[in-house]
């Protein structure tokens, strides 16, 4: 097993983009944070403390920049790490797994299985988010 460290910011974003699918979130919608919800690295969202993020803007800044802190907003979003795994369950990842916020989830503990995938699952599930099998955006 492998951890993921900030690669499960792209499967993150495809849950939420799922929620979108599904009419249970806005790609506009507009979350607003404090100074206290900012982690280590987060280089996009200190910059909007005043004004906040749209959930796409959250997403980029995860994605494109690694902000850990808009990974941290968006998992709020879909309800934690443990419903980022049950969303890759029900797309048939039964091995990856996410169980830890930004930044402990970066810890890479030898034989612990937290927050940890393998690479055929985590190519099958990135196969699936991008080639539209799960996903109409």
């Amino acid at each position: 097993r492998f951890p993921m460290m900030s690669t499960f910011k792209v499967l993150q974003s495809g849950a939420v983009l799922s929620r979108v699918d599904a009419g249970q979130e806005q790609l506009g919608r507009r979350i607003h944070y404090s100074q206290n919800d900012l982690v280590e690295y987060s280089p996009v969202t200190e910059k909007h403390l005043t004004d906040g993020m749209t959930v796409r803007e959250l997403c980029s800044a995860a994605i494109t920049m690694s902000d850990n802190t808009a990974a941290n907003l968006l998992l709020t979003t879909i309800g934690g790490p443990k419903e980022l795994t049950a969303f890759l369950h029900n797309m048939g990842d039964h091995v990856t797994r996410l169980d830890r916020w930004e930044p402990e989830l970066n810890e890479a503990i030898p034989n612990d299985e937290r927050d940890t995938t393998m690479p055929a699952a985590m190519a099958t599930t990135l196969r699936k988010l991008l080639t539209g099998e799960l996903l109409t955006l």
